[in-house]
C-alpha cells in the first residue's frame, strides 16, 4: 500500500521519466516525498515559469516530455506562459498540479479561485493544452496519467495538465502501474501513396522547385530523410526559424530563413518558386512576412505542396496543389522510395538546375559578406550585436546548444547565425516569450548534460528570469548566460521611435533623469554564485 502521491512518483518512473521540474508548495508536497524515494532527479526552481520554460527546452533536445510539478493558486498561474510557449512551439510536457482539498471547494480555501465556478482555477490551462484532466478519485491516476503521456507525444507534440486535489494524493492506493507503452501507438503516419506521387510529379517536373521545412522536421526526427531527398534530387532549400538546422546552414543546397527576418536570397528563392514543398511548417507570420503577397510567397500561382502530422494545417494559410497528411519522416522517406522507383534521372534538367543553384549561392553569400560581415568584425563600442554573434558562433562548438529570447538576439540568430545540426537552436517560437531563453537554458542542460549551452539573450529577459541562475548554481549546471545589454526592450523601443518619435517604458532610465539604469548583470551572477564578468571592449569577447 502506498499514497496517491507515492503512486504518482512511482508511475513517473516507469514511464521513463528521469528529471521533473518544478516548486514546492504545501498541495504537492506528497508528490515530492514520493519522488524522493525514485530514482528521478528533482531540479526545484525559484519561479514556476523557470519550470514550465526548463521543461520545455528539456524536451526540445530530448524528445522525452518534460514533466513539471506545480503547486495550487499562483503556483500554477506563474507556469502559465511557460507551457502557452510550449504549446506554440508544440513541445510534449506533462503538467501535474496539486489543488485544494477536494472537501472544501467553494469555501474560499487558502488559495482558491472560485469567481465562476467552485475550485476551477485548474481550467485557465484550457486554451492552450491538449487536454485537462480534474482528478475526482485517486482510482483515476493510472487511466488519467497514461492518457497523459500518450497524448502529450502523439500526433502533433504539445502540453497536457493534470489536476489533483491533495487530499487524494494522500489517500493510500493499491493501483497496478500500466506499462509505459500500452497506450501509445506504434509506428509513424504515412502520407496517402497515390498523393506523394503526385507531389512528386509536380515536382520534378517544376523548373524552379523549393523545399521549404518547419520545425516539425524536426520534432519527427526527419532531418536525414530531408538531407538525403535534398541531395538526391538538387532542389534548393529555405527554412523557417523553428527549422534551421534540419539540414545544415552550410550545405550547398541550404539558403537560409524567410520572413521579416530571413536573406534576401531565401525569401526570393521562396517567392519565385513555381513549385514548392512546404513540410512540417504552418507559415506563421514571422515566416510568411506577414502573408503580404510577392514578399516571401507567391501561392498562387506557385504550386504548392504541404506535408503536415495536423490535418487543420494544411491549406490554412495557402492553397494547395497536394495535401498530405503525415509524418514528416514517414512522408520524406516515402518521397525517397518513390524517387527511387522511377527510372528517369530525377532532375529534367540538372545543368539548369546546377547552375541555378550556383547564382544562389553567390548571391547569398555576397548578402552575407556584405550587409552582415562588414559589422562582424567591428571594433565599435558599444559592441555591435553582428560581432557578439561572430564570437559566438566561433567559440561554440558545432553541436553546441543556443537558446535565444524575443528581440534582436533571436531575430539575429536566426537570419546570421549557422546552425549545422537538429535540436541546437531553440527560440521562443510562436508565442516569442520574452524570459524563456534564460530559463530554459536550464532545461537544456539537464536534458544534454555533454553540450555546451549558450543563452544569448537581452537584458529586458535576463532581468525577468534571473533566477534561473540560481538553480544552475544550484544544481551544478555549467551554463552561459550572454547578456546583451543595451539599457531598453530594444526591438520595441526601435519601433516607437520610427513611429512615433520619442519613447517611454521602452528605455531603462532614472526618472527624471533620464539617466541610463540597469543593475551589474555580472555581479548579479556572482552574487547567485556563479561567475560573472561584464565586457565592453570587443577584443576581449572571444
Amino acid at each position: 500500500m502506498m499514497t496517491a502521491g507515492e503512486y504518482v512518483a512511482k508511475f513517473l518512473e516507469a514511464q521513463g521519466v528521469e528529471v521533473v521540474f518544478g516548486l514546492c508548495g504545501h498541495t504537492n508536497l506528497a508528490v515530492l516525498d514520493g519522488l524522493a524515494d525514485t530514482k528521478i532527479r528533482y531540479v526545484g526552481v525559484r519561479h514556476e515559469q523557470v519550470a514550465s520554460h526548463a521543461a520545455d527546452a528539456y524536451f526540445r533536445v530530448t524528445h522525452k516530455p518534460g514533466v513539471v510539478l506545480l503547486h495550487v493558486g499562483p503556483g500554477m498561474t506563474n507556469a502559465v506562459t511557460g507551457v502557452a510557449t510550449a504549446a506554440l512551439d508544440s513541445s510534449a510536457m506533462v503538467v501535474i498540479a496539486g489543488d485544494i482539498p477536494s472537501y472544501m471547494f467553494g469555501k474560499d480555501p487558502h488559495q482558491e479561485i472560485k469567481l465562476h465556478a467552485d475550485g476551477s482555477q485548474w481550467e485557465i490551462y484550457r486554451p492552450f493544452v491538449k487536454k485537462a484532466w480534474r482528478v475526482h478519485d485517486p482510482t483515476m491516476l493510472p487511466d488519467i496519467l497514461s492518457r497523459a503521456f500518450s497524448l502529450a507525444v502523439t500526433g502533433r507534440p504539445g502540453p497536457v495538465f493534470v489536476d489533483v486535489p491533495m487530499d487524494l494524493l494522500s489517500r493510500p492506493v493499491d493501483l497496478p502501474i500500466p506499462d509505459a507503452t500500452a497506450r501509445r501507438p506504434a509506428g509513424r503516419i504515412l502520407g496517402d501513396p497515390a498523393e506523394v506521387e503526385r507531389a512528386l510529379d509536380l515536382l520534378l517536373a517544376a523548373e524552379r522547385p523549393v523545399i521549404y521545412v518547419g520545425g516539425g522536421v524536426i520534432l519527427g526526427d526527419a532531418h536525414r530523410h530531408l538531407r538525403q531527398f535534398v541531395e538526391a534530387t538538387g532542389i534548393p532549400l529555405a527554412t523557417t526559424i523553428m527549422g534551421k538546422g534540419a539540414v545544415p546552414e552550410d550545405h550547398p543546397l541550404c539558403f537560409g530563413i524567410t520572413g521579416l527576418f530571413g536573406s534576401p536570397v531565401a525569401n526570393r528563392l521562396t517567392r519565385d518558386a513555381d513549385v514548392l514543398l512546404a513540410v512540417g511548417t504552418r507559415f506563421s507570420e514571422m515566416d510568411s512576412s506577414s502573408w503580404i503577397p510577392g514578399q516571401t510567397f507567391n501561392i498562387p500561382p506557385t504550386k504548392l505542396i504541404h506535408v503536415d502530422i495536423d490535418p487543420q494545417e494544411i491549406g490554412k494559410i495557402y492553397p494547395v496543389a497536394v495535401g498530405i497528411q503525415g509524418d514528416a519522416g514517414a512522408v520524406l522517406q516515402q518521397f525517397l522510395e518513390a524517387l527511387a522507383g522511377r527510372r528517369r534521372s530525377p532532375r529534367s534538367g540538372p545543368a539548369d538546375q546546377a547552375a541555378r543553384v550556383r547564382d544562389l549561392r553567390r548571391a547569398y553569400q555576397d548578402w552575407f559578406d556584405g550587409e552582415v560581415g562588414r559589422h562582424q568584425q567591428s571594433s565599435a563600442r558599444p559592441i555591435r550585436p553582428e560581432r557578439i554573434l561572430w564570437e559566438l558562433r566561433r567559440a561554440l562548438p558545432r553541436d553546441g546548444i543556443i537558446l535565444t529570447d524575443t528581440g534582436w538576439n533571436k531575430n539575429g540568430v536566426a537570419q546570421q547565425f549557422p546552425i549545422y545540426e537538429p535540436r541546437t537552436q531553440l527560440p521562443p517560437g510562436g508565442f516569442a516569450t520574452m524570459g524563456f531563453g534564460p530559463a530554459a537554458a536550464i532545461g537544456a542542460k539537464v536534458g544534454a548534460p555533454s553540450k555546451a549551452v549558450v543563452a544569448l539573450v537581452g537584458d529586458g529577459a535576463f532581468g525577468s528570469m534571473s533566477p534561473a541562475v540560481a538553480t544552475a548554481v544550484e544544481y551544478g549546471l555549467g551554463v552561459i548566460w550572454l547578456v546583451m545589454n543595451n539599457f531598453s526592450f530594444g526591438v520595441i523601443y526601435g519601433m516607437q521611435q520610427k513611429h512615433f518619435g520619442r519613447s517611454l517604458g521602452t528605455e531603462f532610465v532614472r526618472e527624471g533623469t533620464r539617466e541610463i539604469y540597469n543593475p551589474d548583470f555580472a555581479k548579479i551572477g556572482e552574487a547567485y554564485g556563479a561567475h560573472g564578468r561584464r565586457i565592453e571592449d570587443p577584443e576581449e569577447l572571444g
